[in-house]
Parts: C-alpha cells; structure tokens; sequence
C-alpha cells in the first residue's frame, strides 16, 4: 500500500514529466512483445521538487535520458515491466559517455533515467540496451537529438 508522501512524490513526478513533454524527444521502438519507450529533456525542464524527490541534478547542460520498457498486458493495454538498461551516449565528434542508469519504481511503473552532460546544440547520439526481466533478447534501441540551455 503506498503511503501519502509516496504518493504525492508521485503524482509531482507525474505533473513534472507531463510538463516537459512538450519540450522534450521522446520515442518508442517496438519488439513484438515488448516496446522501449524512451524522453530525452534538460534537466533544467523539471521542476526543483521533482529534482529533489528524485535525487537529480538540475543544472544547464546536463539532460536526462528516460526509458520504460513495455508489454501489453491481457486487455492489450501496455504495462511497465522490470528489467535492466545500460547504454552510452556519443557527441558528435564521437566522444562517448557510459550512462549509469537507476531503477525507479513508483507504484506500478517502473523506468530508468541516467543524467548526462550535453553541450548546447550538439546532436547527441544515443544507444540504449534494454532486457526486460525473465527475457534473453537484448532490445536495442538507438536515437539521436538535439538540447538546447534554456
């Protein structure tokens, strides 16, 4: 049963990605099976709360890098599923960056975000590895975008 605290950490969780939507580069590749849904946005996009009640660094030049991984429950409806990611993110001179990627769970969704240090206006390359729990398939998505400091 969750409690009020995490509740309220999660409905301001919510709020604050429903906001930075509009802003951010967000994907889905589909797998059959599964989906790897994936935003990408500027740190500077969340609010301090939601920064603080995530343990993330809110600053110009660092961006955050969200992916889920999914699959469609027996109604059809997609559901979050655990699993592990890892990655790396390249600049455009080739200089890459492994991405330390943390579980969160907040009820029932569970996502993993990374933070990672971009310069403005530099096309960032992407390459994520996803293996949902139970599965053998590594899921590989790759995408590239472009931040901008605020």
């Amino acid at each position: 049963m969750m409690n009020i605290r995490s509740f309220t950490s999660v409905i301001t969780l919510a709020l604050g990605l429903l906001l930075i939507t509009s802003h951010s580069q967000a994907g889905e590749k589909d797998f059959g099976k599964y989906q790897v849904n994936w935003s990408v946005y500027p740190s500077t996009f969340l609010t301090p709360e939601v920064a603080k009640a995530n343990n993330l660094q809110r600053s110009k030049g660092i961006g955050v890098v969200n992916i889920a991984i999914m699959n469609d429950d027996e109604h059809g409806q997609p559901s979050p599923v655990g699993g592990q990611v890892e990655g790396q993110v390249a600049n455009d001179i080739q200089q890459i960056n492994f991405l330390a990627f943390r579980r969160i769970q907040e009820g029932d969704a569970v996502y993993f975000i990374a933070q990672y240090q971009y310069p403005s206006g530099g096309l960032m390359t992407f390459n994520i590895t996803a293996r949902p729990t139970g599965h053998q398939q590594d899921l590989k998505v790759r995408f590239a975008h472009t931040l901008f400091n605020d």
